[in-house]
């Protein structure tokens, strides 16, 4: 009977395929879920990944260029008012404000420190903001990834059960197909959620190191600014 058994077992695709289009619709429809989201997630690591490695490209290039010793003027008129590159849109911020603080006479007009640190503190929020768009949802992947895929292996389980007590069997022919459908739920779960959680971690460090990187600039560029107020 065992023997028997056994190779009705043997018979059995376990392939990934198979063991979905075994399964009950609410388990079809929890692994499509974790399928889709774990998509959703590698697409948005795969474009940070690439925003931020332009991002650093385009700051290095910049740097090189405002600590070139060409005229802070100049550079303006070549970059312009609306910049491609994030570090150059941080310096315009600047450069337009400056700009306007001056009176027709040629004098500032009181304030203007404080103003292009808040015109520049208002760019670097955007081009923050834009960085660390789509990050929430790989947060919310790796956070409830597991558990969906927790509820679809519950529910096959249960089935799995009911279908055994349906049968009155208990044999490995009977109950291997059921659990190993219910696990595939758990184990697609923990297949979006754990890139998403590294990658989240990851990407939001790096993130951080280049507005960091931005703030530390508009510091030095209103040092600058400073001394020319001064002088």
């Amino acid at each position: 009977m065992e023997a028997e058994t056994l190779a009705i077992a043997q018979e059995i695709d376990f392939s990934m395929w198979a063991l979905f289009a075994r399964a009950t619709l609410i388990v079809k429809l929890v692994m499509l879920m974790l399928i889709i989201a774990s998509f959703w997630a590698w697409s948005i690591i795969i474009q940070k990944i690439i925003i931020y490695r332009k991002a650093r490209a385009e700051a290095e290039v910049f740097d090189r260029r405002f600590w070139s010793g060409e005229p802070l003027d100049e550079l303006f008129e070549e970059i312009g008012p609306d910049p491609d590159g994030q570090s150059e849109r941080v310096f315009a911020a600047g450069m337009m404000e400056w700009r306007r603080s001056h009176r027709n006479d040629g004098g500032l007009i009181a304030g203007a420190t404080a103003r292009i640190d808040r015109s520049m503190d208002v760019a670097i929020a955007k081009e923050a903001e834009n960085l660390q768009s789509g990050l929430s949802v790989l947060a919310t992947v790796g956070s409830t990834a597991p558990f969906v895929g927790l509820f679809g292996t519950v529910w096959g389980i249960m089935n799995a059960f009911i279908e055994i007590a349906e049968q009155q069997n208990t044999n490995l022919a009977v109950v291997a197909p059921g659990i190993a459908e219910a696990l595939l739920a758990t184990g697609l779960g923990l297949l979006a959620a754990i890139p998403a959680v590294i990658f989240y971690n990851k990407l939001s460090a790096d993130s951080d190191r280049i507005v960091a990187s931005y703030e530390a600039f508009a510091d030095e560029f209103a040092t600058i600014l400073s001394r020319q107020l001064d002088s």
